[in-house]
């Protein structure tokens, strides 16, 4: 660690991390002897910050949250991604384009023109949402969250229309979820006995109920990939309900780049490719398999090649033939 100033910034920015550090912890993150610690934080509470010290074999800090603590120190690390953050902000699904543009002219100001040049050099470009969310009904639902406090709102249908005849709703609010530029909120609601989920967009919370409810297990511990597995149609795990396999008379490369993520792809000979993908529905997945646009064969399973039977019918019927 080089001089006192940085090593007293490092010892800020690990106290802003996490609520209590030991001693001895510290001191091993520092690079220096716990004596040097305690007169490092003898130094910050001098400048004002308020930091408390814990009992323990080792001792240990914890920085308070305060009124008058003084504006906190970043480092260079720190700036950078408060910085990058900001920038990208317009396509987090959020109406705070101007703030954030404002916030970051303000922390771009104040920073080492080193820092200004990391920043500078990065040119984003970023392409927001078609929906947004008011910042403040973001907040309103985070803090029902955060309270454990039952919340109620209109919801807004998925085509549109006003204020009149918007359906209500009463909730037991888990956790909000962040996806694809969008907001959703995973709840629990008693009058159907069921997860939900809404598009926070759509929300228009009513007046605090000052009702607690006690927290429920959300399925497999994780929100995010709770709600993945929505979207995928399915009630348990963060998979395609229906899944097949299928050889494709078309070369592995032409076909790559419009796959998702959990695709498995296989190259054979004679420009040809064997793919399993899933979806949400057999029908749905044959449609996947013809809509690549080239012959293709199905291994299986038999519920699939029975769907593409069904959905050559369709087709057959949708021609007029």
């Amino acid at each position: 660690m080089s001089g006192p100033s940085s090593r007293m910034l490092a010892l800020l920015s690990l106290l802003q991390v996490h609520r209590d550090w030991p001693g001895d912890v510290l001191a091993e993150r520092l690079e220096v002897s716990p004596r040097t610690v305690r007169r490092d934080v003898d130094r910050l509470r001098e400048l004002g910050y308020r930091v408390e010290a814990l009992r323990g074999p080792t001792g240990g800090y914890r920085l308070s949250a305060g009124s008058e603590l003084p504006p906190l120190l970043f480092d260079d690390e720190q700036a950078v991604a408060i910085a990058l953050a900001l920038a990208v902000a317009p396509a987090s699904g959020a109406d705070i384009a101007e703030a954030a543009a404002r916030a970051l002219g303000a922390v771009r100001q104040v920073m080492p023109s080193r820092l200004r040049h990391r920043i500078d050099s990065v040119d984003v470009v970023t392409t927001p949402g078609t929906t947004t969310v008011d910042p403040g009904v973001l907040v309103a639902v985070s803090d029902a969250v955060r309270t454990r406090q039952v919340l109620r709102f209109d919801y807004d249908s998925a085509w549109g229309g006003d204020q009149h005849g918007r359906p209500s709703r009463r909730v037991e609010p888990h956790a909000v979820v962040a996806r694809n530029g969008r907001w959703y909120l995973l709840a629990w609601e008693p009058e159907h006995d069921d997860w939900r989920t809404y598009r926070i967009d759509r929300m228009h919370p009513r007046t605090p109920t000052g009702l607690r409810f006690v927290p429920r297990a959300i399925p497999g511990g994780d929100p995010a990939a709770f709600l993945a597995a929505r979207f995928k149609g399915s009630d348990g795990a963060d998979v395609w309900p229906c899944t097949g396999t299928a050889v494709l008379e078309v070369p592995a490369r032409s076909i790559a780049p419009y796959l998702d993520a959990d695709a498995v792809l296989e190259e054979l000979d004679g420009d040809r490719c064997r793919l399993t993908i899933g979806s949400w529905s057999w029908t749905a997945l044959a449609a996947r398999f013809a809509g690549f646009d080239a012959g293709f064969s199905i291994e299986g399973p038999r519920a699939l090649r029975d769907a593409a039977l069904t959905l050559a019918g369709r087709m057959r019927r949708a021609a007029g033939r």
